[in-house]
């Protein structure tokens, strides 16, 4: 029994668990889950055989909400840039930045089915958004003007990760923007705030149903 789905397997099972709905406060529609549990059950009993990554893709996190919004309020920062959207999970942000007019949008995630997240949803907006898949935090960033990074601080182990790569890219002149709704190990003395936002979410992912969430840059 093989462990991971084709894209068409992955797209179809997204199709036939989720439903389209708009992202709270943005004109994003997106395949949505309603629960966190049974869809990971679903995945993991569909199409893998079993430890398969939690289904980040499946909702709307409160930091990605919140990059989503300040990438649209500010199409000038993206508009004719290349974009990366690090851990991309379901494509939000990405989209975000091609609804602004961003003239190439990469999205990455370590996830096999974001993949089909991310495809499945720039359908639904009607935007082109090119897939990198793997882990992209040991080697130098791939050629971008700007990374967009919402809910990468959520484990200690990841966060120090993230904010190496991060710290790398913002080296070497790549412009950064993270979405963060307050997660322990966000690393605040890095980064300078830009905006807040208070943000509709799901209490299957998170503690409550409001979260503030701020957009940050190096």
């Amino acid at each position: 029994m093989r462990a991971v789905a084709t894209l068409e397997e992955a797209k179809a099972f997204i199709r036939a668990n989720t439903r389209v709905v708009e992202a709270p406060g943005l004109p994003i529609r997106m395949h949505q889950a309603d629960e966190l549990t049974p869809i990971w059950e679903a995945t993991e009993r569909d199409l893998a055989e079993a430890n398969v990554a939690p289904p980040f893709w499946a909702f709307p996190w409160a930091g990605g909400q919140a990059l989503a919004r300040y990438t649209l309020d500010h199409p000038e920062l993206v508009r004719g840039k290349r974009v990366l959207d690090l851990a991309s999970g379901s494509g939000l942000v990405a989209i975000a930045a091609a609804l602004a007019g961003a003239a190439e949008i990469i999205a990455n995630d370590i996830d096999p089915m974001c993949e089909a997240a991310v495809a499945l949803n720039a359908e639904l907006n009607a935007v082109a958004i090119r897939y990198l898949a793997g882990n992209l935090l040991d080697a130098p960033p791939p050629a971008c003007d700007i990374i967009l990074a919402a809910d990468v601080f959520y484990e200690q182990t990841p966060a120090r990760l993230f904010r190496a790569f991060l710290e790398q890219a913002h080296g070497a002149g790549i412009l950064i923007f993270a979405g963060d709704p307050g997660r322990t190990y966000f690393p605040r003395e890095a980064f300078r705030q830009v905006a807040a936002y208070s943000v509709e979410t799901s209490m299957e992912i998170e503690n409550h149903p409001v979260k503030t969430a701020r957009v940050w840059t190096l």
